[in-house]
């Protein structure tokens, strides 16, 4: 009777805890599957946007090259030769401030082959306050400089709403070029928050992720 006892509880024990066994790892690899989709799909956006940006600056350099010598009016010419300035300058940043998404990807390749799932949530949160930053003012601060003088130039040549247009439009292209740029990390920055639940003397770590909706806000925890 013992023996059969001591079986009993043998069995017991393996049912409850292959379920548990199982559940965790859905867990995991749901989780895998999450920053799959973040990493990937913010390196791949982030070549169509590096090749888009610098294609479409490296044509309007020659268009400006061709106007600036071919144009009729010397107007026409004189603000060529401003806009060639203006994208040779754009191009050398696009080829010299390289999007971070890339190598995050490759670094994540390499955390996921090792298993550290707490390195791949350091490098999520790190790639989100880069996508942070390259959306902040400081993002802005160059490009207000090169079409402030570019804009100044034209209107010291005694066209001074010629010099306005130039450098508002100089300005809703920076912005579009920076709200462009891939957030894949920052959209789910949520899913990357550490947090750690305690029961008295035990410590359980895990993440949270916060759900916002219009009439609902709610918070769900997983270890």
């Amino acid at each position: 009777m013992h023996a059969f006892r001591l079986f009993a509880a043998l069995v017991t024990t393996l049912v409850i805890a292959l379920p548990v066994s199982s559940h965790a790892q859905a867990q995991t690899e749901g989780q895998w599957s999450e920053y799959d989709d973040v990493f990937e799909d913010g390196a791949r956006q982030a070549n169509i946007w590096q090749w888009g940006w610098t294609g479409i600056y490296a044509t309007s350099l020659a268009v400006n090259a061709y106007q600036s010598s071919e144009a009729s009016d010397p107007d026409d010419r004189f603000d060529a030769r401003v806009g060639a300035v203006k994208s040779v300058l754009a191009l050398g940043g696009m080829l010299t401030d390289r999007q971070p998404h890339p190598a995050a990807l490759a670094e994540y390749e390499r955390l996921k082959a090792s298993g550290e799932l707490s390195g791949v949530q350091a490098l999520g949160l790190q790639l989100a306050q880069a996508e942070r930053e390259r959306r902040g003012w400081g993002a802005r601060v160059s490009s207000l400089v090169v079409n402030g003088v570019a804009g100044a130039v034209i209107a010291t040549d005694g066209r001074e709403s010629d010099g306005a247009i130039n450098f508002a439009t100089g300005m809703l292209v920076n912005e579009l070029q920076i709200w462009t740029q891939p957030n894949q990390a920052s959209s789910a920055i949520n899913r990357f928050q550490p947090a750690n639940l305690s029961l008295g003397p035990i410590t359980i770590p895990g993440e949270y992720a916060l759900h916002v909706a219009p009439q609902q806000l709610g918070a769900t925890w997983r270890y």
